[in-house]
């Protein structure tokens, strides 16, 4: 299969996800904003309202970190059971073992490009102002895309291996959530030291920072941070990538005798 018919095949199987996944709900498409909206909500209430958040402008704040977030978790915990969810397609064919897992993340990818136009939308009616640092939307939204696909075909490959380790992503991502600084700013940590290991060790918390200092702020993100998290997205990747190519059988044997 060349490289323009995997591409091909990787979009038609999300956009016929899509449309699947929207002809179960009565709101359909509705939800992509609506399900992020919601949870934004309920963490408002909880950190603003009931525990009297001091970080400025919160709503923002929270909006720009969660959603960011949302896309990596779903995503990322989707592609992980994506494939045992088609093991009877991959029992019935010889595709790529990838494309599952792949095809997933665009899905996500679909549903955050809508998110992010919501997003922006609320910001400009919030005050803050487009400038040109927004251009750098496109290089972070891309590197977390990178990051996304990276850790999700290395779920796929944990969860085709055991089981097990699907609860282990579902705990890891409860773990990010209140280590990526969605709640609280990363920058009021006073030990540098420790702050910049943070960010280096979670690379999500950078990009969400990124994103933060791109639409909040107006100002262009540390280079040297975006590039820590392209160095540590294309190593996963080409680990990843490198692995599915040598375990094509075992994969499909792993996820389709049991």
């Amino acid at each position: 299969m060349t490289f323009n018919q995997t591409v091909t095949l990787v979009d038609t199987l999300a956009r016929f996800h899509l449309k699947g996944e929207s002809r179960q709900y009565f709101f359909g498409y509705l939800w992509w904003v609506l399900e992020p909206l919601l949870y934004v909500g309920v963490f408002y209430l909880v950190f603003e309202i009931l525990l009297d958040s001091r970080q400025p402008d919160f709503l923002y704040f929270l909006m720009v970190g969660k959603l960011s977030f949302i896309w990596f978790s779903k995503s990322v915990n989707q592609a992980a059971s994506s494939l045992e969810a088609n093991k009877g397609l991959m029992a019935q064919t010889n595709l790529r073992k990838e494309l599952f897992p792949l095809a997933v993340i665009h899905q996500g990818f679909y549903r955050q490009l809508v998110v992010f136009i919501f997003l922006i939308c609320f910001l400009l009616m919030g005050g803050y102002l487009p400038s040109a640092a927004w251009l750098w939307l496109i290089p972070i939204t891309l590197l977390q895309a990178m990051l996304i696909t990276a850790c999700g075909l290395f779920g796929a490959l944990l969860v085709s291996f055991k089981r097990d380790f699907r609860l282990l992503i579902q705990l890891g991502m409860v773990f990010l959530l209140f280590m990526s600084g969605i709640f609280w700013d990363l920058n009021v940590i006073a030990d540098m030291r420790l702050r910049e290991g943070l960010l280096v060790l979670n690379p999500l918390a950078n990009l969400i920072d990124c994103y933060r200092q791109v639409l909040m702020l107006g100002e262009a993100p540390n280079g040297m941070r975006l590039a820590w998290v392209l160095g540590e997205s294309l190593l996963l990747l080409i680990i990843v990538w490198a692995a599915y190519s040598r375990l094509q059988f075992w994969i499909a044997r792993q996820v389709v005798t049991r």
